[in-house]
């Protein structure tokens, strides 16, 4: 009996030290392991700014303070360096700017609880229901700036909440002076762009883009867990 109860203790303490490890790992190093790409380290040109990494976004809190590259599943990330090639191709003096990507389940149960209980809860995915392709690394939030850096005016800032980032009424934004013609055209080079590279824009949010649907995400792809 003690040899069974000193085995269990070992076992025990080898799953606490274990977890504490993969808690000690940053997120960077975590999604590194997983096989998912710096997709900004594959292409130089490409830049990031995690809009996550503070708190100056749509839940008010730091959701990130150990990620600084943008992370996709690798089929994603040739994917962006695609659009990025067919960007420069249009307009070489531009780049892209991705502002998320690849979001483990972590982060994903800290962006819902912020917001849980209010109406902002309606733009997060939530975890207890699978969470969204983020979690798979196989959506981005991503933008375009010019030779300066400077985001390109797009009509409303990337992770706004509200009519103005739908791409389904944007002529008719135009005309009520909601948005500029220069915003919706440049609405209409990143979705040229990302469209060209296999991408599909979603309805309410002008920077999101998935690369796969949920239900083939299931098939075939592994969320990220961590």
């Amino acid at each position: 009996m003690k040899s069974i109860i000193t085995s269990i203790t070992l076992l025990l303490l080898s799953t606490m030290n274990f977890c504490e490890d993969i808690n000690a790992r940053s997120l960077d190093s975590q999604l590194a392991e997983a096989g998912f790409v710096a997709v900004n380290k594959a292409d130089t040109t490409i830049a990031v700014r995690l809009m996550y990494a503070g708190d100056d976004n749509f839940t008010g809190v730091q959701l990130y303070d150990d990620v600084t590259d943008a992370y996709l599943h690798p089929d994603a990330a040739r994917a962006v360096i695609k659009a990025s090639e067919e960007l420069h191709r249009l307009y070489p003096a531009y780049n892209l700017l991705i502002k998320d990507a690849a979001r483990p389940m972590s982060v994903q149960r800290r962006m819902f609880d912020a917001v849980k209980g209010t109406p902002k809860a309606n733009y997060v995915a939530n975890p207890a229901k699978g969470g969204g392709l983020h979690n798979y690394g196989l959506a981005v939030d991503i933008t375009i700036v010019d030779e300066r850096g400077n985001e390109l005016p797009m009509g409303t800032p990337v992770d706004h909440l509200g009519k103005e980032a739908n791409i389904d009424q944007e002529e008719s934004m135009v005309r009520d002076g909601i948005i500029s013609e220069t915003e919706r055209q440049n609405r209409l080079l990143l979705r040229r762009v990302m469209t060209a590279a296999g991408f599909k824009p979603l309805r309410t949010e002008w920077w999101h883009f998935n690369f796969v649907s949920k239900s083939q995400a299931q098939a075939a792809y592994r969320l990220l867990v961590f």
